[in-house]
């Protein structure tokens, strides 16, 4: 049986401010301290997002915090880091991401059952501010529906 994977750095205003089409899971090209500094639970992934730059997928502006043990031989904190993905679907992410309104957006970083730092992209399209209110509105009444019949039934 496999372990549940250890999530060290997620994204939940992703799923707020995005429609979530489909995800994908890339490797993470990262240093010794920087993984170090991701098993210690010190990275945040709010503000970032990937990019193609050189046939390429990247992560900007994600922030693994500097790994004080380690901080001689240290990282820049908000380096861009490269994804690992094949080049089938970097060639079908290119084509996702040059359509009109669609973005990268890291969903979460975790550590699968072989303890290999991955992470999960969403490929997402941005939220108007009615469909904000309208995922706002289905949530609560699937919330009123829930205690309705844990009260009645």
């Amino acid at each position: 049986m496999a372990e549940p994977l250890r999530i060290a750095a997620q994204n939940r205003r992703a799923r707020h401010d995005y429609i979530i089409e489909s995800s994908t899971e890339a490797g993470l090209m990262l240093t010794g301290s920087e993984v170090k500094a991701l098993r210690a639970g010190q990275a945040s992934i709010k503000e970032a997002y990937a990019r193609e730059r050189d046939g390429e997928i990247w992560l900007i502006n994600a922030h693994f915090s500097e790994y004080a043990p380690a901080a001689r031989e240290g990282h820049e904190p908000k380096r861009p880091r490269k994804l690992l993905l094949k080049r089938r679907e970097i060639a079908r992410l290119i084509g996702q991401i040059q359509r009109e309104g669609i973005a990268l957006v890291p969903l979460k970083i975790y550590f699968n059952d072989r303890g290999i730092a991955k992470c999960e992209l969403g490929i997402a399209r941005g939220k108007k501010k009615a469909d904000k209110r309208e995922t706002e509105k289905r949530r609560d009444w699937e919330r009123e529906k829930a205690r309705l019949l844990r009260d009645k039934g």
